[in-house]
């Protein structure tokens, strides 16, 4: 079952060129208000990377401009800005309605050799011996109503496994930073870029909740209003998204209703393989 649902990501991925430099976009039919960033994010970069021969994508860095309407198609325009003999850059653009929802640029490289150094992985319990998300979300459930039941307990794509839980209908306050253990719920073909574009899609589901532990709130409170803004990533090494990757993650600040957060992503032995950064809305709205 699992494999299943993961290969409905890659195929979630996996765009129609409807002609040179345009791409279309499909988004699942779930329970959905807006498309989820990460999804937009990891389509734009199958995009940008299906104009790119022999480089592999080392940054990116997007907006999110709208909500995107989940029951209708995404179009994914691609500007090829530059081709260089070491870097290549690419600019998308997400459309629906006839405007921008969202807004990527990416640079590949070719590969090089150089030197190297890299930050020290932080002390994590290791990721079997962490309840899964349904495991943790089946006690807070009580008194919950069908419908959140039905969204919260779904099968997911991605494994996701926090080593300090939170509850997130009763959150308490904490330091603003956190662990998680991530990795694609099954097997992906051998290809670098689909692994860069699942990480992308999972790197906006944990990230933006660390701004709100010092604070004690969730997307849950329905007080708060919450929204990804901006998108960044760096991609140092090769890896496998199919295998644990751990997520240390830190809020550094948060003001101006806005939070902003970064990630580290590590393989198992301790190798840096991805940085992000991301600010967010956090917003409270008024009493009534």
């Amino acid at each position: 079952m699992q494999q299943a649902v993961l290969d409905n990501l890659v195929a979630l991925l996996d765009l129609e060129e409807l002609e040179v430099n345009i791409f279309r976009g499909q988004s699942p039919r779930e329970e959905r208000q807006r498309v989820f960033g990460g999804q937009v994010a990891g389509q734009a970069l199958v995009a940008a990377g299906r104009t790119v021969e022999a480089s592999v994508v080392h940054s990116l860095h997007a907006y999110f401009l709208r909500p995107g309407d989940p029951t209708l198609p995404i179009l994914y325009e691609v500007d090829r800005i530059r081709d260089g003999k070491s870097f290549t850059t690419r600019r998308v653009v997400a459309i629906q309605h006839g405007r921008a929802i969202f807004h990527l640029s990416a640079s590949f490289q070719h590969p090089e050799t150089g030197v190297e150094h890299m930050a020290a992985m932080p002390r994590a319990p290791e990721p079997e011996t962490l309840p899964t998300f349904r495991e943790r979300m089946q006690p807070q459930l009580e008194g919950a109503t069908d419908e959140m039941r039905r969204w919260l307990l779904r099968e997911r794509p991605i494994d996701v496994r926090e080593v300090e839980p939170v509850n997130e209908f009763a959150p308490e306050k904490r330091p603003p930073h956190q662990l998680v253990w991530i990795r694609a719920d099954g097997r992906l073909p051998d290809d670098l870029l689909l692994h860069q574009c699942v990480m992308a899609y999972a790197s906006d589901m944990t990230l933006l909740d660390t701004t709100t532990l010092p604070h004690a709130l969730s997307w849950w409170d329905p007080k708060v209003q919450m929204a990804s803004l901006d998108h960044a990533m760096w991609f140092h090494r090769p890896f496998r998204t199919d295998e644990w990757l751990l997520y240390a993650q830190d809020s550094p600040s948060a003001s101006g209703a806005r939070g902003f957060a970064t990630g580290s992503f590590f393989t198992r032995d301790g190798c840096l393989v991805a940085s992000v950064a991301q600010e967010g809305l956090i917003r409270l709205r008024p009493k009534r």
